[in-house]
């Protein structure tokens, strides 16, 4: 990796074919088979254009300060069909593993691999593992992609996950710092554990300019995970048509074609999935000024994805 001091001294120039304005170029779809998918192209072609007017719109060459290793952090390679996916939690992003890892050879079925070898096991390389030289090649030549949830539902899910449910890292790391700070009188127990957070104190935390603990990638904001107007994505997934989208998306970069994308949710399968009925409800335990602090919070994320404001 290049020092801050090298990466400053570089000119933009090494910059240019990565970073904006991003050029639109045409998706490559010689491999798609069958006429059933034009819906799906269509909305594909809307997205990817309203994003890239967002960011003309929005964005100055301020942004290129950020170091080139932390942009590509959260994106996961795949050689064989020269795929990068950038994972967003809470949008499909298991699944998506799952599928990286069919396609690159190291399973034979996405059915059949667990939650913890997905997640835990060293099977998927990140683009900032590679050299200066080979991340650039990958991020001009191969098929990038980022799915997107509306963002309320993600954060709400994330909350529902991490926090409903018995969590070895979440409850103490998190729970025991958001109790303490955000619940006068609690008990000795809850301080013990950090079970039990209410959906008032985790936004409280989040809302917090002093949190007690950082942030996490399951709530972060997806202009922070993924920086969309830097790195110019070709295809947009949407959780909210998970389905579709991927299987169109592995059609254009040629996987086999018994590859589906799995329907199974990854865990706690017997809760009912976070729709936006189920956000409703925990909005409610929010004061107005605490749901319209949240949405400011993420209202990048609604702008360029083109999410309706709650």
């Amino acid at each position: 990796q290049l020092s801050d001091q090298q990466m400053s001294e570089s000119p933009l120039s090494r910059f240019r074919g990565v970073y904006l304005p991003p050029a639109l170029h045409s998706l490559n779809k010689t491999l798609v088979k069958g006429r059933k998918w034009k819906d799906v192209d269509s909305t594909q072609e809307k997205r990817r254009s309203f994003l890239h007017d967002f960011c003309k719109k929005h964005n100055s060459r301020k942004k290129l300060q950020t170091h080139l290793m932390h942009l590509v952090s959260r994106i996961y390679v795949e050689d064989r069909h020269k795929v990068l996916y950038c994972e967003v939690p809470k949008a499909g992003c298991s699944n998506w593993k799952r599928v990286l890892m069919v396609l690159n050879g190291l399973a034979a079925s996405a059915h059949n691999i667990s939650h913890d070898d997905v997640h835990y096991g060293k099977h998927l390389r990140r683009l900032d593992s590679y050299d200066l030289k080979e991340i650039y090649t990958r991020l001009n030549t191969y098929t990038k992609t980022i799915f997107v949830r509306d963002p309320m539902e993600r954060l709400v899910s994330a909350f529902r996950d991490k926090f409903e449910h018995p969590n070895s890292y979440y409850h103490p790391v998190f729970g025991k710092a958001i109790i303490k700070k955000y619940r006068h009188n609690a008990n000795e127990e809850a301080l013990k554990t950090g079970s039990g957070v209410k959906f008032k104190e985790f936004i409280q935390y989040l809302l917090d300019s002093h949190r007690p603990v950082g942030m996490d990638i399951h709530w972060e904001q997806v202009s922070k995970l993924c920086y969309p107007c830097l790195i110019n994505y070709d295809f947009i997934g949407k959780f909210e048509t998970l389905e579709e989208d991927a299987n169109y998306f592995l059609q254009l970069v040629g996987a086999p074609a018994e590859l589906k994308f799995p329907k199974f949710k990854d865990r706690h399968s017997s809760d009912e999935r976070t729709s936006a009925e189920v956000v409703k409800q925990y909005l409610k335990e929010l004061s107005k000024e605490e749901r319209q602090l949240t949405y400011n919070f993420y209202y990048l994320d609604y702008l360029m994805f083109n999410y309706t404001s709650p």
